[in-house]
């Protein structure tokens, strides 16, 4: 979900653009947010990082946060922010799998 939303703006998105603007941010935010969007699963997704790791799921935490913040903040709609809660569920979940698995791991060793 966020790569492929990361490579949609790194492309160039107007949708995306618009996005940011009606929550009030300028839109070369959208170029730095979607690199380190990918920087952060290039983490998760390493066998190895673990310190990283635990860097790259709170900054996708904080951004998650960040955009449900300005969302209603700016819209005052809980309708447009089940998307972000969608995502926000899907870090969590991963995060919490991450660290089960991560235990497993230890008590196997």
């Amino acid at each position: 979900m966020f790569g492929i939303g990361a490579l949609i703006a790194l492309i160039g998105s107007p949708a995306q653009e618009e996005v940011l603007t009606s929550l009030g941010y300028p839109t070369y935010l959208l170029l730095f947010l979607s690199i380190v969007k990918i920087l952060a699963l290039i983490a998760i997704f390493s066998p190895k990082l673990s310190k990283l790791k635990e860097w790259a799921y709170a900054g996708l935490i904080f951004d998650v946060m960040g955009a449900i913040y300005s969302i209603l903040s700016v819209h005052h709609s809980w309708s447009k922010i089940l998307i972000p809660l969608f995502a926000l569920v899907i870090v969590f979940t991963s995060y919490s799998l991450y660290h089960i698995r991560r235990k497993h791991q230890q008590l196997l060793a």
